[in-house]
This record gives C-alpha cells, sequence and structure tokens, in this order.
C-alpha cells in the first residue's frame, strides 16, 4: 500500500502544497454575501429563462452560479476529515440550495405556470449519461483547482454540469404541485452533487494530497455507495429513454415514410410523442388539400397499436394546401 501511495504522489498533479490549497478552498466555501448574491442571482436568472424557454438565459445563470466552489471544498473536507472544512462547505451548498427552491417557488406562485416548456422537461428525466456528465465535469473542475493555470475552464464544467437549473425545477414544480417533475429535477440536483463530489475526492488523491491512512474514511466509500444505487434509477431512466426514442423512429417510419390510408393528399412533415399522457399522444403535423375525418384518424391509431402492440392517442394539425400547375392557366 505504501509504495502504491508513494507512486500516485509522483504523479504530480499536486501543483500547489497542500496548506494552500486547504486555505484557498477553506476561502471559497465561505458563506459570504458575494456568494449568496450570485446565488440569488443565478437562480432568478435560471429561473425566468426556464419560464420562457431560453436556453441563453439558463446558461448565463449557469455560468454565474457559485455552487460549484463549495463543492470543491466538501471533497476535499471529506478526504482529509477536515471537520471544519467540510462544516463550512456543506452550510454553504445547504443554503444555497434552499434559498434557490424557496425563491424560484415564489416565482411560480406568482406567475402560475400554464404549461412547462421544453428547458424544465428536459431536466426531469436524468440518465447514466447526466452522472457520467457530473463525474466528467467534476473531475476537470477539482483539476482546474489544483492547477490554477487552467481555471478558466471553471465556466466551461458549470454549463456542462448544470446545478442551478435542476433546482430552480423543482422549486416551480413544487410550485404547481407537480410531483412527478420535482422529484425528476430532484434527482439530477443530487446526481450532480454526488458525481462532482466523489470525481473531486478521486483528483485530490490522484494529485497526492490524501494521507495514505486517511482514504480508507468512511466518507469517500459513501459516494461510492451512493453512486452505485443511482445507477439503479438512472439505468433504468436511460434505458426508457432509449425505447422511447426507437419506438418514437417507428413511429415516424410508419406515418412518414407510408401514404397514409391511401390519402396521397396529406403530407406527414413532423411528428412527436408527448409520454407524459396516458396512453402516449402522437402529434402529427400534416400537410393535406381536403379536411381529415376522425374516421381517418381512428384507422391509423388502429395501425399503430397494432405495429407497436401498444394504444396511442393520434391528434392532427393539418395546415390546408391547395395544388395548382401550368395548366389551371385559362
Amino acid at each position: 500500500m505504501q509504495i502504491s501511495w508513494q507512486m500516485i504522489k509522483k504523479l504530480g498533479l499536486g501543483a500547489i502544497p497542500i496548506l494552500k490549497l486547504r486555505e484557498s478552498l477553506l476561502e471559497e466555501s465561505q458563506l459570504t454575501q458575494n456568494y449568496l448574491v450570485l446565488s440569488l442571482g443565478s437562480c432568478l436568472l435560471a429561473t425566468f429563462g426556464l419560464i420562457i424557454n431560453s436556453a441563453a438565459v439558463i446558461i448565463g445563470a449557469m455560468i454565474i452560479a457559485p455552487l460549484m466552489l463549495p463543492l470543491r471544498g466538501f471533497a476535499f473536507a471529506t478526504l482529509e476529515g477536515d471537520i471544519e472544512l467540510l462544516r463550512r462547505s456543506f452550510i454553504s451548498v445547504i443554503f444555497a440550495t434552499f434559498l434557490s427552491i424557496f425563491c424560484s417557488g415564489i416565482v411560480g406562485l406568482i406567475i402560475s405556470l400554464p404549461e412547462f416548456g421544453g428547458e424544465i422537461l428536459s431536466r426531469t428525466q436524468p440518465t447514466l449519461i447526466d452522472l457520467l456528465i457530473a463525474i466528467v465535469a467534476g473531475g476537470i473542475s477539482g483539476y482546474a483547482k489544483i492547477r490554477p493555470s487552467v481555471g478558466d475552464a471553471i465556466p466551461g464544467t458549470a454549463i456542462a454540469v448544470a446545478l442551478m437549473p435542476p433546482i430552480c425545477v423543482f422549486g416551480l414544480a413544487l410550485s404547481q404541485g407537480e410531483w412527478r417533475i420535482a422529484s425528476g429535477a430532484g434527482l439530477l440536483y443530487c446526481t450532480n452533487l454526488i458525481g462532482i463530489n466523489l470525481a473531486c475526492i478521486i483528483i485530490y488523491f490522484l494529485g497526492g494530497y490524501a494521507r495514505s491512512n486517511e482514504f480508507a474514511r468512511t466518507y469517500p466509500g459513501v459516494f461510492s455507495i451512493l453512486i452505485i444505487f443511482l445507477a439503479v434509477p438512472l439505468g433504468i431512466s436511460f434505458w426508457q429513454l432509449i425505447s422511447k426514442a426507437k419506438i418514437h423512429d417507428s413511429i415516424q417510419k410508419i406515418l412518414v415514410t407510408r401514404s397514409l390510408v391511401n390519402r396521397p393528399d396529406i403530407n406527414v412533415f413532423q411528428v412527436r410523442v408527448n409520454w407524459n399522457k396516458k396512453p402516449p399522444v402522437v402529434i402529427v403535423k400534416a400537410r393535406a388539400s381536403n379536411p381529415i375525418e376522425p374516421e381517418v384518424v381512428e384507422i391509423v391509431e388502429n395501425r399503430l397499436k397494432r405495429e407497436l402492440e401498444n394504444p396511442y392517442k393520434v391528434i392532427f394539425e393539418v395546415t390546408p394546401t391547395s395544388v395548382i400547375d401550368s395548366s389551371d392557366e385559362e
């Protein structure tokens, strides 16, 4: 074990002394006025961006969010058994989390959303890919901390792992009584937190900052166990995502590449599926020169049920068209 530890220490990942690193992490993990203002501003920006479905505003909020800073301190504290740093970083993370949930919930109550947009819904079904993203981004963030020369990577990792938006989605969903959406956003946030912490712990360890008799402490093992438990629901969600993608592709082929019920005048140009309904709702955008009767829609529903072995509700959104060529000239 001692030989392995000496080999790890010779990797040279640690660019700054351990005491200097700890001092810097203590400063970053402090619950200061700047931290609170940035957290509140980031929360409001992310909430408004989610409401208006603006990716640009959400990205801006992710860059501002300071949550990554105390998380790096928390990882170092769990590795070293540093109670003071652990206390500071934990308080900062928890306070920012509940502040963001409260503020986004208040905004949701005031505005009273009629429906949730794509930016909100996209953060309610975390998968194993989200866990891998959190681990990679957390690793880069930890590496940037021990290698100040690559500190410019922090904004990129903040955007990649997206800590603030899931909290805001959680608050918005709670304000509207959408428990399923809230639970999905909460799972994504927990996934990001655990993935970042585990990755930072590994980077600090490889950087030679942990004492050889400290790495076997409880906290790193706890994070590893949590990762394993997270892998189960995230794996199921990932499998469901793949299955839905395959079904959507099959529906697309059935409705777009084949002529519908001997109606060559119907031109289907977009198909999307609302999986939140029971049965799932297939929304078909089409152009047609003649009206589409309910009997036609029923035939399409029966075809999907027969070929996909599951019922689907079909809704056509039709744009009227007319065919004009040179023979129409007088």
